[in-house]
């Protein structure tokens, strides 16, 4: 950023990312929704416990309930991702 923006030293820029990355992280520990506009949404979900398979020997496993955070991409990210890729979305898609 700081090579995008010559007015901003790079400490200063370093420092503005870090803080909205706490600012951020916080929010999440919290439970609260984020939403940086232009870019997407973040939100913790729960998943509930369940039984799973140790992969080595087939054994069940108890996985615990645990809360994990998903990422939503906002439509603009979504779109310009999908003009970057070559994948053409057609005129009637639904960008939501």
């Amino acid at each position: 950023m700081a090579s995008r923006f010559p007015q901003l030293n790079k400490c200063d820029v370093e420092f503005a990312v870090l803080a909205m990355l706490d600012v951020l992280n916080d929010a999440a520990v919290s439970g609260q929704r984020i939403e940086v506009r232009g870019f997407g949404s973040f939100s913790v979900k729960r998943r509930a416990p369940r039984m799973g398979r140790n992969p080595r020997n087939g054994d069940s496993v108890a996985v615990p309930e645990k809360r994990v955070l998903h990422f939503k991409p906002g439509k603009d990210m979504r779109w310009g991702v999908n003009q970057s890729t070559g994948t053409l979305v057609p005129a009637t898609a639904d960008l939501d």
